[in-house]
């Protein structure tokens, strides 16, 4: 062998990368789901990376392709390219918002290509919800020959284990990323002349809960009872509870019997909204996020209000001293770390800010730190 050859299946000098993204016919926003905007992150990690040459997203799992995705993805830092044109170009695959079929898998394993499954959702009680409850399906066990599965530091208690079973690969943790780039652009389209920002010095607050209700993993419920116990005790705080994501329930008996037991409800001093992006509702209209998980600790709706300066009450044990935590399913705890926030954020703002630039440098896409972790991930799937 020529001492200037590899040997087969030896790592490229320079990698070309993909990142699977979900793409249908008709409208679609970056706004419907993190995963999306997951995929722009990461990409925009890849660009940074010494070992890749050129990063593409790939259009799959719908019945969409590029040209659809022309206007949804009009953020997009990198170009987007066709399943067929992936399996031929691509040195390393990352399946992230759609799924990849067993088939394509194996013959881009056959031709010498790296798979990689970026997991970063609450799969296992998702799986769980639409097996016992027939919801219509997820994640499908396909038995498609992953190199290796990445997943979320959220996920090393619920999931990682059930990865590494179903997918029958080695499992990663992966740093989480964001970047405040989709919500300036999109605060810049509107137009509306408002800043993204928490505005200090109001008698009550406008409290949002932005819990999806489509998953165990993240609702409203808990948030409710905590704005319900910080009422009890200081019925001055609120002025409005605004819980979005939840129109859908409001045919629900049980949900409708649990709201109208609340004395903020009662009252007059709740909402029930629709779904609706953060930079729509919030600038001048939202004073504090009132926010709840269970084994799903990192969420772009966190970061989202931090950057903002708004005041987070949650129970993440990820996101470091940022926002005012309460515990587990403690709602009386949360209440209190809500009128400890209405008592102190004002005149702490400028500590919360600094606190929260911290968090979001650490989650920069951009980060050396970031992108050594994820340029490492990739040579690993050479050894």
């Amino acid at each position: 062998m020529n001492a200037l050859q590899k040997p087969a299946g030896a790592m490229p000098d320079k990698l070309r990368v993909g990142v699977s993204i979900f793409i249908r016919k008709g409208e679609q926003s970056l706004w419907e789901n993190g995963v999306y905007q997951n995929c722009l992150f990461l990409v925009m990690l890849l660009m940074r990376s010494p070992r890749v040459a050129s990063t593409v997203l790939v259009a799959g799992g719908g019945d969409g392709g590029p040209a659809d995705a022309a206007q949804f993805l009009a953020d997009s830092p990198v170009p987007i390219i066709d399943m067929a044109t992936a399996a031929q170009e691509l040195d390393v695959m990352i399946e992230m918002s759609a799924q990849l079929g067993r088939e394509w898998v194996v013959a881009f394993r056959e031709r010498g290509g790296k798979i990689v499954s970026m997991r970063v959702g609450n799969d296992y009680v998702i799986d769980i919800e639409r097996m016992l409850f027939n919801k219509p399906q997820g994640m499908l066990v396909t038995s498609a020959p992953y190199h290796e599965v990445w997943t979320l530091p959220e996920y090393e208690a619920s999931c990682k284990p059930y990865f590494e079973s179903v997918f029958r690969a080695p499992v990663r943790l992966m740093p989480h990323l964001w970047s405040p780039m989709v919500l300036e652009r999109a605060m810049a389209r509107a137009g509306h002349g408002k800043r993204f920002a928490y505005e200090p010095g109001r008698k009550r607050w406008r409290v949002a809960i932005f819990e999806p209700n489509i998953c165990m993993v993240k609702t409203s419920f808990i948030p409710m009872l905590g704005c319900e116990a910080a009422h009890r005790a200081q019925p001055r705080l609120i002025d409005k509870m605004s819980v979005y994501n939840s129109f859908h329930l409001k045919d629900k008996p049980l949900f409708v019997g649990f709201a109208q037991s609340l004395d903020i409800v009662r009252h007059g001093l709740a909402s029930f909204e629709g779904r609706f992006p953060v930079y729509q509702v919030m600038p001048g209209s939202i004073d504090c996020v009132f926010a709840h998980h269970w084994e799903n600790a990192q969420n772009y709706v966190y970061y989202e209000a931090l950057y903002g300066g708004y005041p987070l009450i949650h129970n993440s044990h990820l996101i470091g001293h940022c926002g005012y935590r309460y515990h587990g399913f403690d709602c009386e705890e949360g209440g209190l770390a809500l009128r400890c926030a209405f008592a102190e954020h004002d005149a702490n703002l400028t500590t919360y800010r600094e606190e929260a630039r911290q968090l979001i440098a650490r989650l920069d896409p951009e980060n050396e730190d970031n992108v050594r972790v994820y340029t490492a991930a990739i040579e690993g799937l050479y050894a």
